[in-house]
């Protein structure tokens, strides 16, 4: 009998106990701050010279999907420290609307068309008899974070004859830009500035064939 009173005292200690456990959770669950968004970029090309009269490239122009090794060839945006510029890192939160290898390839593509350089441009998916392949590589694409602020790019670019093998031309493109801003979105409009230079460079070592 005595047990049983005991129960029954201590049955509303238990419930309160409970319910006061319960609101030190939610209250720990509301105070944490709220998981980061992922956030997406993308690079893009945009012709800013007058397109050729005349294509420099007769017939067909493929141009291949660009390799990379490591983390360059990830969606994650690479960034490294000046003061440790061999070691490379990846953003958590921040990733390019596509690989780097299919969106440098897709962007160079539709900035040779505006361009003119052949009469047609296409990738290996049309599965067409090219007369040209150009095939890229890329080297860097970073951020670089910490005393020297800034992004660097550098790509390597090869134009050959399907044909008989001959190489045509091969040539690296690198461009450093030091920022003043800091931040994702700043490192990407520079890594934009970049890649506009140097698909000029190569559209004006296209023309000199």
């Amino acid at each position: 009998m005595i047990s049983q009173w005991i129960k029954v005292l201590k049955a509303p200690v238990v419930r309160c106990a409970s319910a006061m456990i319960m609101l030190g959770v939610l209250a720990a669950c509301a105070a944490q701050a709220p998981v980061p968004q992922d956030k997406f970029y993308r690079l893009q090309a945009v012709l800013a010279s007058a397109p050729l009269t005349a294509p420099i490239l007769p017939g067909v122009l493929e141009i291949e999907r660009f390799t990379a090794d490591g983390l360059t060839a990830g969606r994650p945006i690479v960034y490294a420290d000046s003061s440790d510029p061999n070691q490379l890192r990846e953003y958590h939160y921040h990733f390019w609307t596509q690989t780097p290898t299919v969106m440098l390839r897709d962007e160079l593509v539709a900035y040779l068309r505006k361009a003119g350089v052949a009469k047609n441009i296409v990738t290996p998916e049309m599965r067409l008899e090219a007369d040209y392949i150009l095939s890229g590589r890329i080297r860097m694409l970073e951020q670089v974070i910490g005393a020297q602020k800034g992004t660097v790019m550098e790509l390597e670019i090869a134009l050959r004859n399907p044909r008989n093998g001959k190489l045509l031309f091969l040539k690296p493109y690198r461009h450093e830009v030091e920022q003043s801003e800091i931040g994702v979105a700043a490192a990407v409009d520079s890594l934009n500035e970049t890649l506009n230079i140097i698909y000029a460079d190569v559209l004006a070592d296209l023309k000199n064939l």
